[in-house]
């Protein structure tokens, strides 16, 4: 199969901001629209879905990442149903154990077990089978039959969440581009999947990260630090319960060693101060950056290690710009047609 490709957009007021680039998205062949859940850094991302499913007819739709702690698991579950219903059967669910949404309101992270547990019933509830939820056994009756199942694609960088991902999971949403942490990354999740019974070779691999097309390389590295510092969230604690010297990749954990602060009020922003101690290099490797025929040999790159898709975090300057490249320049290339 062919890369396909997704962007993701905050759901930053104006709410129509979204819905234009989103709808520019799809027009420039994006085969998945994305967003952040984060209820009170932003504004509140369910019903701006709705609208994107009425607004759009081809693109793929869902959370880059939702979480089973600040939504109630049969919430969630019943949102991504209906939304089904409304988009005609083009949702996709991308979950972690929560980040900025549950932090920033005073709570940690769902614990890795109780995470496995909601996300097998959310995945069982929101495609219409019965479920045993708090002695009780529940279903959503209304789902259409018809439709194709909702995936189920899991958030993480530790051994334990990515255990998860490869036992319950769809695929992996892996938070930067850099292959070698790729590499390990599935290599972890298709492990847990294969001791699982189930079949490695499933599970899909959705990489995520900002791209910057300019052929200003201190621009684009610039527009993006905010990226690897925001990445640095998870990755610290990871070095909290595993050390620095670990089985973990030091591709991965090493960067965190100057690493002073993070403002989650400034998250996800072009100029963030907490970013200040990314390097050039980590910004090149996490991102996908340079000129339109850099880009699109990292991305060969990349989908030569088997990544299914590359998703944009379009959280950077020159918006139109970005999607507008990667619909004359990058898309094309990817398009499986033969030369």
């Amino acid at each position: 199969m062919a890369l396909s490709f997704g962007v993701t957009v905050l759901p930053d007021p104006p709410y129509s901001r979204f819905l234009e680039l989103i709808v520019l998205a799809e027009s420039q062949g994006f085969d998945y629209g994305w967003t952040y859940d984060s209820h009170v850094l932003w504004q509140e991302s369910f019903p701006l879905l709705t609208m994107a499913a009425e607004r759009t007819s081809t693109m793929k739709l869902g959370h880059c990442v939702t979480n089973p702690g600040t939504r109630e698991p049969t919430v969630l579950a019943s949102g991504y149903a209906t939304l089904h219903d409304i988009s005609d059967g083009r949702m996709v669910m991308g979950i972690g154990r929560g980040d900025s949404a549950r932090r920033y309101i005073g709570q940690q992270p769902v614990k890795v077990a109780e995470f496995e547990r909601r996300l097998q019933m959310i995945k069982e509830f929101m495609n219409g089978r019965a479920v045993d939820w708090n002695d009780k056994e529940l279903q959503l009756k209304w789902v259409r039959p018809e439709l194709p199942e909702i995936p189920v694609w899991v958030a993480g960088y530790g051994p334990k969440a990515l255990a998860v991902a490869g036992r319950v999971g769809d695929g992996v949403i892996i938070q930067l581009a850099d292959p070698v942490i790729i590499q390990w990354i599935m290599d972890t999740a298709r492990k847990a999947a294969e001791e699982a019974g189930r079949d490695p070779a499933e599970l899909k691999c959705i990489v995520s990260a900002p791209s910057h097309i300019s052929d200003d390389l201190v621009e684009a590295r610039d527009q993006v630090r905010w990226f690897p510092a925001m990445v640095s969230n998870h990755v610290m604690d990871l070095v909290e319960r595993y050390g620095f010297n670990s089985d973990l990749p030091q591709e991965l954990t090493e960067y965190v060693r100057v690493r002073k602060f993070y403002d989650y009020n400034e998250h996800s922003r072009v100029g963030a101060k907490h970013g200040e101690f990314v390097t050039d290099e980590i910004c090149d490797r996490f991102c996908v950056l340079g000129s339109a025929d850099a880009a699109t040999a990292k991305l060969k790159e990349l989908e030569s290690i088997g990544v299914d898709q590359f998703n944009i975090y379009l959280m950077t300057e020159g918006q139109e710009r970005v999607l507008g490249a990667y619909g004359s320049d990058i898309i094309p290339q990817f398009s499986g047609v033969a030369a």
